[in-house]
């Protein structure tokens, strides 16, 4: 079995994608979510939205514009788990979980909430004047994010890293009070992108909404000519050399040229290239790179109705993994169903555990596989192939070792997951009942036995 590694990236949907955003976050994330050993998961982080805005129409808008740019720029939501973070009740159920076991002291040490309580002594407000408890509780609502999948790696910028050691430090507390010997969490590890590019505005500033100084990303071709037209430049006339290291304009074309095309750039601005003709070139470079996408962005913003489908879809793909875990959560914690606890602990557990067994058989390939069959001889699984015995029997010792079942559910079967890879899948089941209480009893059957 090849380890996959979980990836996990949310994005705020409080504005319109701009370059910087593109080249910064986007691009690279995109290129990533390709790589075969990534199982990668992206949301719009739109309850974060609440937190910095207001704006209902605002952070509606948003919602849209980031979901269509993820796509035009070529996201294939048939790899990866794309979703909104609203359309997952589980997140703020587990919000409130590990809330629970969060410190308040390590809340207090969070940047953003010291950064406001700062800005409110300096002008002699009262410490907490303006701030919200979304805004204190952030890390809280960022660590369910994280932990919800599982994720073993989150793609941050510097500001970022303490809100994932927070997930950690949070992961921890509740793995220890609550997993008798059993590790619900993945710890996390911030992902830090020093390659990536961060992208100069109009004014040579880093380009930022709050600076007034950024180039919309699917915005008309003209209305980017125009943008471009304002970069600022020095006074040097056409004719004389310029210096390409210090100028903003050729930061932004190496961010999206080949190295040959740079080269060629820096070698013209040398020559006395006036500024007029680089603008030109570089808004003919980004015209080339960006015209496709843009035309799909608009495609996609013009459909809202195929987006939602999209989305809801990605939402299925993530909720067969966060019902069954948050499941696991509640049963840990307490909440647990008066009926499953009375009776099914009581006298199914012990009976179905010791009933059910693995039996393994070998394909005609030469491929091994097994079978899981309940106390009737229901089959409730038959494993994905193996190339050889022994791997298959490493499998069945994990899954009866009583580490936490990655179970997903879809339509009326289930598969279960190791390690991020699927080794095994139901029958289909004949209404969402019997799949259901079939996912029950495979949970039963694989629950060691307590003396």
């Amino acid at each position: 079995m090849t380890n996959r590694t979980r990836i996990l990236t949310g994005i705020t949907t409080t504005g319109t994608p701009h370059l910087g955003n593109y080249a910064g976050a986007i691009r690279p994330a995109i290129l990533a979510s390709r790589d075969s050993n990534a199982d990668s998961f992206y949301f719009l982080a739109d309850y974060h939205a609440l937190i910095k805005c207001d704006d209902p129409l605002r952070i509606q808008r948003s919602r849209l514009e980031i979901a269509a740019t993820w796509l035009a720029g070529g996201l294939d939501v048939d790899r990866v788990t794309f979703y909104r973070q609203s359309d997952i009740p589980e997140i703020p159920e587990l919000t409130w979980l590990l809330t629970c076991v969060a410190a308040k002291g390590l809340l207090n040490r969070a940047h953003a909430y010291k950064a406001s309580v700062d800005k409110n002594v300096e002008t002699g407000e009262d410490p907490d004047a303006g701030i919200t408890m979304g805004l204190y509780s952030y890390p809280v609502l960022m660590a369910a994010d994280i932990l919800m999948f599982n994720a073993h790696k989150v793609p941050v910028g510097r500001d970022q890293i303490q809100h994932v050691e927070m997930a950690r430090d949070i992961g921890q507390r509740f793995n220890h009070l609550f997993g008798q010997g059993k590790e619900f969490f993945t710890m996390p590890e911030a992902l830090i992108e020093e390659s990536v590019a961060t992208l100069p505005g109009l004014d040579g500033r880093k380009m930022s909404k709050s600076y007034d100084n950024t180039i919309p990303l699917f915005s008309s071709a003209k209305e980017m000519k125009d943008a471009i037209s304002r970069i600022v430049t020095d006074s040097r006339a056409p004719g004389e050399a310029k210096d390409p290291d210090n100028s903003h304009l050729f930061t932004l074309f190496q961010a999206f040229s080949t190295p040959a095309q740079a080269d060629e750039f820096r070698s013209e601005l040398l020559g006395g290239l006036g500024w007029g003709e680089a603008k030109n070139r570089l808004f003919q470079l980004l015209d080339n790179e960006l015209g496709e996408s843009r035309e799909r962005y608009h495609q996609l913003i013009e459909r809202p109705a195929d987006l939602e489908d999209i989305l809801q879809h990605g939402a299925k793909k993530a909720r067969a993994v966060a019902t069954p875990f948050l499941n696991e959560l509640r049963e840990a914690v307490g909440l647990r169903s008066f009926v499953n606890q009375v009776q099914v602990a009581a006298t199914t557990k012990k009976k179905a555990a010791k009933a059910a067994r693995f039996v393994s058989f070998r394909e005609d390939d030469g491929s091994f596989r097994f079978r899981l069959l309940a106390a009737d001889g229901e089959q409730l699984l038959l494993s994905r192939n193996f190339t050889d015995g022994k791997t298959a029997g490493q499998v069945t010792k994990q899954l009866q070792s009583g580490q936490a079942l990655d179970v997903r559910s879809e339509d009326l079967s289930f598969s279960v997951w190791l390690e991020g890879e699927c080794v095994g899948d139901s029958p289909a089941f004949a209404d969402a009942a019997a799949r259901d209480a079939a996912v029950e009893a495979l949970r039963i059957a694989l629950t060691p036995v307590q003396e």
